[in-house]
């Protein structure tokens, strides 16, 4: 049975649940950036996905790619990247990157601490993520 890495409830916001992955906004106001978790009890790398459940997560690696744009910030280069070094769960991050964001041009993990979105721009980050992924 999939349940989710309590690191994520922490750092992160649902969006709701694609047909593979649980979606989730990285609270982190800076960057506009999506987490896709297979919902797959003890994924932990790629290759523990079957063929069909790679294919579907391109798909949503892609969807997430539009999710992040629709964000409203300019999007400059998508990174996507799944270490799993802190949380060992099997688990995608999209992120919008900005010519001159904080961390730029280097990578967004361990720059500095999260600046969590205030209350109105999370819930609309949240109502656009939903809506360019249709849930």
């Amino acid at each position: 049975m999939f349940e989710l890495d309590d690191a994520f409830v922490v750092t992160s916001q649902a969006v709701g649940d694609l047909s593979l992955s649980h979606v989730r906004l990285h609270d982190d106001a800076r960057y506009p950036w999506i987490v896709l978790i297979p919902r797959r009890e003890a994924a932990r790398e790629l290759e523990d996905l079957a063929r069909q459940d790679l294919a579907a997560l391109t798909d949503e690696i892609l969807a997430a790619g539009r999710a992040v744009r629709a964000l409203g910030a300019q999007v400059d280069k998508l990174n996507v990247g799944a270490l799993g070094n802190v949380t060992p769960q099997l688990h995608v991050h999209v992120v919008g990157r900005r010519l001159g964001d904080p961390a730029w041009p280097g990578p967004v993990w361990g720059h500095s601490p999260a600046q969590a979105y205030e209350r109105p721009a999370l819930d609309a980050a949240l109502a656009a993520a939903r809506e360019a992924l249709g849930l």
